[in-house]
């Protein structure tokens, strides 16, 4: 057999060079697109900002209007929808314009930022210092009304009795109540 004139079986060292730039240019070109994608998943589930072991005090006019403490937040500011988690639960203690206190306490918070809306969950209990004392497993808090919320079973104590239902609404005082499918025992004679 004869060699067929023009063709060689040995790699021409140009067609190399350029098959070698092309396919090194591939694989980096993938590796910078496959960074990129690695970052956008990351911004996406990882929190902006966290914070451990913190309190931190609202004021109004130089008045103290609430304390917020937590074990662990993360602040989820670099999403679509924007929000703030408390994994590790609240205590909140909100006064009134005489100093008077509510204390909120639950083992998980989420705030949805832009809604003023408070999603506590997991036991939670805000009581007063009166005595009063209202449990249940999630209860949502408008901070703009200053009006708590939820549709869950609950129990509530009083000086004067304990109550018992599912839904209820009040303001962060417990001077107005409206209360669903309520049930129990409380003394109403003054």
């Amino acid at each position: 057999m004869k060699p067929v004139q023009g063709f060689s079986l040995q790699p021409n060292p140009c067609v190399l060079g350029v098959l070698g730039c092309f396919f090194i240019l591939f694989f980096v070109g993938c590796e910078s697109n496959f960074k990129e994608v690695q970052k956008i998943n990351f911004s996406q589930f990882a929190p902006a900002g966290e914070a451990e072991d913190f309190n931190l005090k609202y004021t109004d006019s130089g008045r103290i209007t609430s304390v917020l403490e937590s074990k662990k937040m993360l602040d989820y500011a670099n999403v679509e929808f924007p929000y703030t988690e408390f994994p590790k639960g609240v205590l909140v203690t909100l006064y009134d314009n005489k100093g008077k206190k509510t204390f909120i306490q639950s083992n998980y918070a989420i705030t949805f930022k832009g809604t003023d809306i408070i999603d506590l969950q997991n036991q939670v209990k805000i009581s007063n210092e009166f005595g009063q004392v209202l449990e249940t497993e999630q209860l949502y808090y408008d901070q703009k009304n200053e009006w708590f919320f939820t549709e869950k079973k609950f129990k509530f104590t009083d000086p004067k009795g304990v109550s018992f239902g599912e839904g209820i609404d009040f303001s962060k005082d417990f001077k107005r109540v409206n209360s669903q499918r309520i049930n129990g025992e409380i003394d109403q004679t003054e």
